[in-house]
């Protein structure tokens, strides 16, 4: 049987994620290290990531693990802890990079999208479908890879048929402007815009 919410009677869907990591899948501890005044190297923190975004009527989750506004990236002053602490990045920055761990439940599909970046995308955990807008379609499996290179693409979860729950990581730099034919390509999210709206670049 469906979830209900309190005074809001009406149904959530069956596999609903509130928190992260989404249910059935193992909290992750993230590490960042530094340099003390000798010199040393140190752990400044460890914990689970931040900024989390819930997606597809709550039925996946992201995980910010970590991002950077430039390229050299400043680490003095601990600049750049700062910087992905104090604000939740867009979909991507220019000159920048961002790390994100998205937790899917089981069968969920993401609209296709092309963001004018270069995307290494890592399954972590569970089974995807990775679709091109040609048609072509390659199956990943934990420890597969794809570099998604400023195409238009979509995922599905497809871990134990469609029963289970999966996880990915990209990581999304960005690109100089792409040309197809001598026209310039476009970023264009389609309905994943949404997830990502006032957010900025993409």
């Amino acid at each position: 049987m469906a979830e209900t919410t309190g005074a809001n009677t009406s149904p959530l869907p069956e596999y609903h994620v509130q928190s992260f990591p989404a249910p059935g899948l193992r909290q992750i501890v993230r590490h960042i290290t530094g340099n003390n005044d000798k010199g040393e190297s140190r752990f400044i923190s460890s914990d689970n990531g931040e900024h989390y975004r819930f997606m597809v009527e709550h039925q996946a989750v992201a995980n910010i693990i970590y991002s950077t506004r430039e390229t050299p990236v400043d680490l003095n002053g601990n600049a750049d802890v700062i910087k992905a602490h104090e604000q939740e990045p867009p979909f991507h920055y220019p000159n920048g990079s961002i790390v994100r761990m998205i937790d899917f439940g089981p069968g969920v599909e993401s609209p296709f999208h092309r963001a004018l970046t270069i995307d290494y995308g890592i399954v972590l955990e569970g089974v995807f479908e990775l679709t091109l807008d040609s048609g072509e379609k390659r199956i990943l499996r934990q420890s597969d890879v794809c570099v998604q290179r400023a195409t238009a693409h979509k995922w599905k979860n497809i871990t134990g048929n469609g029963t289970l729950p999966g996880r990915m990581l990209w990581v999304l730099l960005d690109t100089k402007e792409v040309t197809i034919g001598g026209s310039k390509l476009s970023g264009d999210l389609g309905d994943l815009h949404k997830e990502y709206a006032g957010r900025g670049n993409y």
